[in-house]
């Protein structure tokens, strides 16, 4: 029976590019996915806000883990032939969408009212108002929350590993199967979780203090 040792760590290492490029996969997929849900959240349009409304109840009210098997499982089934990655790239996708878009719709909504209804007399058509007006203002309210759930996406990554996906979650299992030693094992997994996620969480905290600064001001 092997024993935990460095060369074990280094396999576990080498799995966290897998992590991180799922995860960045994950995070601009979800940015797109998400300015749409959220536009759709406060355009005047019924049918985007029903659509994008249930797009969210949707994938806020269901488990991670569950729209992973049925992206993975699901697609062949539909005729789709399918492998960990995409599977992983599309659920996570997904997901982040929905959050990221409820996020983004609260910044947005954060805007003061008079800002909205100076671009209107003003005579400015949505886009415009949106993409001079009100996106602008609403990304640094946006910047702190985006980058906490930022590191959400990163430990959301690990439940990839149930469909053969190969992160660090993943290649913690597989050298848990050889030595057996899974206090030793997952110390190591949950350590290279945590390098990967704090500094992301103190950029956050930063941003939080900056913005609440701004504000008293």
């Amino acid at each position: 029976m092997r024993t935990f040792g460095f060369p074990e760590f280094v396999f576990i290492l080498q799995a966290a590019q897998w992590t991180v490029a799922l995860s960045l996969i994950a995070f601009v997929g979800g940015a797109i996915g998400g300015l749409a849900v959220a536009l759709g959240r406060t355009s005047g349009s019924r049918v985007a806000q029903a659509l994008s409304g249930g797009f969210i109840q949707i994938f806020q009210g269901t488990p991670l883990l569950l729209q992973l098997f049925l992206v993975f499982f699901g697609a062949p089934v539909l005729g789709f032939d399918i492998n960990p990655w995409v599977a992983a790239g599309v659920a996570l996708i997904l997901n982040s969408s929905a959050f990221l878009g409820e996020i983004w719709r609260g910044c947005i909504q954060a805007i003061p009212g008079g800002q909205v209804e100076a671009a209107h007399a003003l005579s400015l058509s949505y886009f415009s108002r949106m993409r001079y007006v009100i996106l602008p203002q609403a990304c640094r309210i946006a910047l702190a929350p985006t980058v906490g759930y930022g590191v959400q996406i990163i430990k959301g990554t690990s439940l990839a590993a149930i469909i053969g996906f190969t992160e660090i979650t993943r290649a913690g299992q597989i050298i848990n199967n050889a030595t057996f030693q899974p206090l030793m094992v997952f110390s190591a997994v949950a350590a290279i979780y945590f390098v990967l996620c704090w500094p992301l969480s103190l950029l956050a905290a930063r941003m939080e203090r900056r913005h609440a600064v701004a504000l008293s001001r």
